[in-house]
């Protein structure tokens, strides 16, 4: 996976590669791995806006409308929905190397607060 950097506080972005190691047996982008690329980037996301706090996974949300075969790149764009004192929500959709939609995903991330912050 690959993080890239965005010029806003309210975006994230990831790019990460269909292979063997993130593909179903049929050879198509498991669902599993497209969650959790859209909960890695969110949670990236959070931490960027809470520096020394812990964000974490609550709930994470997807409909996945189109096959991405092995071999392909897959970007998943996060944009901040919500952004309270303890939860963050993103949106965060992921689209394959022409642009299309694969899947969109909603993540809810919990910060918390550590010791002495």
């Amino acid at each position: 996976m690959e993080f890239i950097s965005t010029p806003e506080d309210d975006t994230c972005m990831a790019r990460m590669k269909v292979d063997e190691r993130n593909r179903q047996p049929f050879g198509f982008l498991s669902g599993g791995a497209s969650l959790a690329l859209a909960e890695n980037v969110a949670g990236v996301g959070s931490s960027a806006l809470c520096p020394g706090c812990a964000c974490v996974g609550i709930e994470v949300s997807g409909s996945h409308v189109q096959a991405v075969s092995e071999g392909d790149t897959v970007t998943a764009y996060a944009r901040l929905q919500h952004s309270g004192k303890t939860l963050h929500v993103w949106q965060v959709d992921i689209k394959n190397s022409a642009g299309e939609l694969i899947s969109t995903v909603r993540v809810t991330n919990y910060v918390i607060k550590t010791k002495g912050k």
